[in-house]
């Protein structure tokens, strides 16, 4: 799957669909970014701007609040 457009999404549908990705078929962060395609960088920076933040031990991004 390519996300394209990635900037054009908002935080919380990219939240939904990484953290899906995650739970269902990418058993870590590198694999989610090979699996769809995405810069890291853009994606941690959508994903900070709302709070949220990969956690390993989950494998998901989390709120930490």
């Amino acid at each position: 799957m390519d996300i394209t457009h990635l900037e054009q999404l908002s935080s919380e549908t990219l939240l939904g669909i990484v953290n899906e990705k995650l739970r269902l078929t990418c058993s870590s962060q590198a694999a989610l970014f090979y699996e769809l395609d995405i810069d890291k960088q853009l994606l941690e920076s959508k994903l900070g701007d709302i709070g949220y933040h990969y956690d390993a031990i989950s494998n998901q991004y989390k709120n930490p609040k």
